[in-house]
């Protein structure tokens, strides 16, 4: 597999010890491999309202337009926006070549220029820990209508998972900067509003070899931030262990859901 390449690149110093990376290098991976959210997921997020007929919905941090493809509803007007270029094309074509209206946008999420209250819901997806947090507060605030919806979702993989936590190891031995899913994991429980409500819960994700070693190769800790080099050598480490994983498998995902009502937006 060769080395995507992008162009805009994120470096922060609450995040792997300001350690840059860059989904764009990831697209043609994150495009392939990442689309692994399980239908409980789906399933929430459209009893929360998210595409319903008649609504605006906006995705922030889209990446490939996964949660947008998902859930796609002619009925609902739906708008994508992420920084990266690179995984922003991959969302266009997807949906051109499936007859999909989504408007996608490429842009920081602190400044997309979108319009005032123009939102019932807004999700941010695997994301929301890489945005300046007290400027996207008074964003949602803005964007959304009164009574509308602001949804964080994030899923990570149960490090009690055999593969699991070898494949992460393997990453920490090649990049020891990164630090997984931590922030993920605790950005579900920021009250950014009042009442927030968070639901968890478990899912065993199917991957063979390949799609495995694809979604490892697209998180933040390989493509993303190694160079040339050391992402070889992970990458040549990793694909001789998946040699000897099974040919098919499950990984057991812990999932997580946080939804603020914010009825004075």
């Amino acid at each position: 597999m060769s080395a995507e390449t992008g162009e805009r690149g994120i470096k922060l110093n609450t995040i792997d010890g300001g350690q840059a990376f860059d989904f764009g290098r990831t697209a043609t991976s994150y495009a392939a491999y990442r689309d692994i959210y399980p239908p409980e997921l789906y399933d929430r997020l459209r009893a929360l309202g998210v595409a319903a007929d008649g609504t605006s919905w906006l995705d922030l941090g889209t990446g490939t337009g996964v949660l947008p493809k998902n859930l796609y509803n002619p009925a609902s007007q739906i708008t994508g926006v992420d920084i990266s270029a690179e995984q922003i094309a991959f969302a266009k074509r997807e949906a051109a070549e499936n007859g999909m209206n989504i408007c996608y946008l490429v842009s920081p999420a602190e400044t997309t220029g979108l319009p005032d209250r123009g939102f019932d819901t807004i999700t941010a997806a695997q994301c929301f820990w890489y945005f300046d947090r007290e400027k996207m507060c008074g964003e949602i605030g803005r964007m959304l209508r009164p009574g509308g919806k602001f949804i964080k979702i994030f899923m990570n993989w149960e490090l009690d998972d055999l593969i699991a936590a070898q494949s992460v190891a393997l990453v920490e031995k090649y990049n020891p900067a990164w630090s997984g899913g931590r922030y993920g994991e605790e950005d579900l429980y920021d009250d950014l509003f009042p009442g927030r409500r968070t639901e968890v819960f478990f899912s065993d994700i199917p991957f063979t070899r390949e799609s495995w070693h694809g979604r490892m190769r697209a998180c933040r800790g390989t493509l993303a931030s190694m160079d040339g080099e050391t992402f070889r050598a992970w990458e040549q480490a990793h694909l001789k262990f998946t040699e000897r994983c099974p040919e098919r498998f499950t990984v057991r995902h812990k999932v997580y859901c946080s939804w603020f009502a914010i009825a004075g937006s």
